[in-house]
């Protein structure tokens, strides 16, 4: 099992320690990468049964990611892995940690469930993104949460045109536009004003980002549809493209930047099967005072 943690911060080093520390007491080889693993065996040289990713061990071997942090650790995992069926599972180190399955205070019974394979693993969609120049595919990359179009320089407004299944909606000047999976919609999409997509919904979100023009709404369309983003010539300056906040390509005037649903998603263990209301209620503190229940009425429905 992969050990992923962001062991710059001692919380997060002692959690990657006592976790490796269960995962062999249980007769399970932690895995770690190279300079997570020199954090760790600086801190416990006693480990000595953890293998180190890439010299003996490869993805495809991976049966499970234990990803300690947040949910930026658990954008870093899925990029690790990204090809492999392992799932991840999430322990909140963070602050909201939407991506997280569970909290620091029941790690040990998380690993303990890992060990024993009692998690269910659910697919989440994500995005193939392509960047063209004159028809030329110049770079081609993957989001899970969101490929974000943006202005390089503050001082200018990028002028872009946005498409939807090879036909133009609409152009306006703005700071970027949002393209976000329904994972992504409680992360940037959500800061920028989009709406929140239940994860079991199959769809794709684009919401502009301080557009300037009377129709810059957020759009909710279909699974199989295409979104496109150009940038326009008369843009006085570039953008930049960015994927999870994480990989980044430059667009001078005239990039296009395609979005389409990829083929290959990412796979989360998942530990409680509660409803996704429950989660947006605990994460976000979202007061809920007075309420009491579904009407419980002889001959209605509850």
């Amino acid at each position: 099992m992969l050990v992923v943690a962001h062991t710059g911060r001692q919380d997060s080093l002692d959690a990657a320690v006592a976790v490796s520390r269960q995962l062999v007491a249980a007769g399970v080889s932690p895995v770690m990468k190279p300079d997570e693993y020199a954090d760790v065996a600086a801190q416990a040289p006693d480990l000595t049964s953890i293998e180190v990713l890439g010299d003996v061990i490869g993805i495809e071997e991976l049966e499970l990611v234990i990803v300690l942090g947040g949910d930026g650790t658990i954008l870093r995992s899925a990029e690790m892995v990204r090809g492999s069926t392992a799932p991840l599972l999430g322990v909140n180190l963070g602050h909201v940690g939407f991506l997280a399955e569970s909290e620091r205070d029941t790690l040990a019974e998380t690993v303990d469930r890992a060990v024993a394979g009692d998690y269910l693993v659910e697919e989440r969609m994500t995005l193939s993104v392509r960047v063209k120049v004159a028809s030329e595919v110049v770079y081609e990359t993957w989001a899970l949460n969101e490929a974000t179009v943006e202005k390089a320089s503050r001082e200018r407004m990028l002028e872009v045109v946005i498409e939807v299944d090879g036909r133009p909606l609409s152009s306006f000047g703005c700071d970027g536009v949002v393209m976000s999976t329904p994972t992504g919609s409680t992360a940037y999409a959500f800061s920028a004003g989009g709406p929140i997509v239940w994860p079991g919904v199959d769809a794709m979100l684009l919401v502009p980002l301080s557009p300037h023009a009377l129709f810059g709404r957020p759009l909710v369309i279909g699974p199989d549809s295409v979104f496109a983003v150009e940038v326009l010539e008369r843009t006085q300056g570039t953008g930049v493209l960015w994927c999870d906040g994480r990989r980044t390509h430059d667009l001078p005037p005239g990039a296009r930047v395609v979005v389409r649903r990829s083929a290959v998603p990412v796979r989360l263990a998942r530990l409680h099967q509660g409803p996704f209301t429950d989660r947006l209620v605990g994460k976000f503190n979202l007061p809920t005072n007075g309420w009491r229940g579904p009407a419980n009425r002889e001959g209605a429905p509850v």
